[in-house]
């Protein structure tokens, strides 16, 4: 076997390895839209998380980003800390625990962010 009949099964090979990951790639895509279509639902009550004095007086700003579980009836099941700082990520899953959502046929999962900064 010459240099360029090995070189032709290697692009071959490489080609087919290639379209396998960019099918999976595509793949979770269409499962990460599929998800994030379910998050279009409504908040009926809503509580701001409190900007702790411990923050304040640290002078410490910044975004905090937890996922909601929320349950058929609308009432947040569960909180899933994403990232921040832990005094301020501890003030959204205060606030956030007491939100209701309106009624749904099924659960679902909502990304929530808010970002904190000190009020003059």
């Amino acid at each position: 076997m010459n240099c360029s009949a090995i070189w032709r099964d290697i692009v071959r090979r490489a080609g087919s390895f290639a379209c396998a990951i960019l099918l999976a790639v595509l793949a979770s895509f269409s499962i990460y839209t599929a998800s994030a279509q379910s998050t279009e639902r409504k908040v009926k009550s809503r509580t701001e998380p409190v900007y702790p004095d411990l923050a304040r007086r640290n002078n410490i700003t910044g975004t905090a980003r937890v996922e909601l579980l929320v349950a058929a009836d609308g009432k947040v099941k569960d909180v899933k800390v994403l990232g921040g700082n832990p005094v301020l990520v501890q003030a959204v899953v205060n606030a956030v625990t007491k939100w209701k959502y309106e009624p749904a046929q099924q659960e679902s999962t909502i990304v929530v962010k808010f970002d904190f900064t000190p009020q003059s």
